[in-house]
């Protein structure tokens, strides 16, 4: 496309993932999206978009080219030469972990991903690029475990992000995730127990979707309930393994990281956010839809603004709400 956007791969070290629990890279690619005029003016300055990729997923993920449809980078050219969008750089950090993702939070079972995105990414982009470097100019989006990430951002992090755009997020844990509870069971007891099934499933080349829903629980207990054991695997699941009830005093811990119940205790830096716009489609596979509703609900009782949309859609292959999503973030923070 003509007058289209660089992307620029950047490589950086962490200081903060360096020693981490799984032995997950500290030295990661990190792709970045440089506006057409970008090159053309050594004065001017960009606001700039994070984008969070969904569980399993990575920033140099975006950048892969499809037959049909868009890869992020070409997206963002038509958007912004149709003027629907304007300028900013656009980031795209690698969060992943050996489980598959990290929920952008800091756990003693998978390292400081909170810490590396905030305090050494944000940073960098800023020390390196010609970036606006406040948060009122810095926005936060992404889709499913991305979409929570840049919420959850966004509420504990105001020094940072002062908007958040959220497609499909982790919300409302007892809808989620409960459902995958009881499948998760089966192939966990089978494997004989935590650790031998991380190992086993890594070796299944093709796990069915019993199995995806026990790493997707193993991964967000690596989040949202890591042990104060510290072994290796150091993880205590939310539930018990022959009968799938719930663990009072584990699940008590997922509750704490759930966006629709951290409203209230976030509601200053809610309030003080240039946007918060989360979407989510009718037909969302993991009842995340239910998650937006609840949350559009909290937010209205705590008086806070927000956009809210629902499409008819699922979980996947949503990448075109980006056309509705980013030019109202970029607005926001230009």
């Amino acid at each position: 496309m003509k007058n289209s956007g660089q992307v620029v791969v950047e490589t950086v070290e962490s200081r903060v993932l360096r020693g981490n629990p799984w032995k997950d890279p500290h030295v990661r690619k990190l792709p970045l999206w440089l506006p057409p005029s970008y090159g053309k003016s050594s004065k001017r300055r960009y606001p700039v978009l994070w984008c969070l990729t969904g569980f399993t997923g990575s920033g140099v993920m975006l950048l892969n080219v499809h037959a049909f449809k868009e890869n992020l980078p070409l997206q963002l050219d038509r958007l912004v030469a149709t003027r629907k969008m304007p300028e900013c750089i656009v980031a795209m950090p690698d969060c992943m972990t050996y489980l598959g993702g990290s929920q952008y939070i800091n756990s003693a079972a998978n390292g400081r991903y909170e810490d590396y995105l905030c305090d050494e990414l944000v940073p960098f982009v800023d020390a390196r690029y010609r970036t606006l470097a406040e948060p009122a100019h810095r926005g936060v989006f992404g889709k499913s475990s991305g979409g929570y990430g840049s919420v959850i951002l966004a509420m504990r992090r105001p020094d940072v992000f002062g908007a958040f755009a959220c497609h499909s997020g982790d919300m409302a844990f007892e809808q989620c995730y409960v459902p995958d509870f009881y499948k998760a069971v089966t192939p966990l007891a089978k494997a004989g127990g935590l650790k031998k099934f991380i190992r086993t499933f890594r070796q299944d080349r093709k796990p069915d979707a019993s199995a995806h829903a026990a790493l997707n629980t193993v991964a967000m207990a690596a989040a949202y309930s890591p042990s104060p054991k510290g072994r290796q695997p150091a993880i205590e699941l939310p539930i018990d393994l022959e009968t799938a009830e719930l663990i009072p005093s584990v699940w008590s811990r997922w509750l704490d990281w759930d966006p629709v119940r951290l409203v209230e205790k976030h509601r200053n830096a809610l309030l003080g956010l240039r946007l918060a716009w989360f979407d989510c489609g009718a037909k969302d596979e993991f009842n995340l839809h239910l998650g937006a509703r609840i949350l559009a609900r909290r937010l209205e009782q705590h008086r806070i603004p927000f956009v809210h949309e629902e499409f008819d859609g699922g979980h996947f292959d949503i990448g075109f709400r980006h056309d509705v999503s980013l030019p109202a973030l970029a607005r926001a923070v230009g």
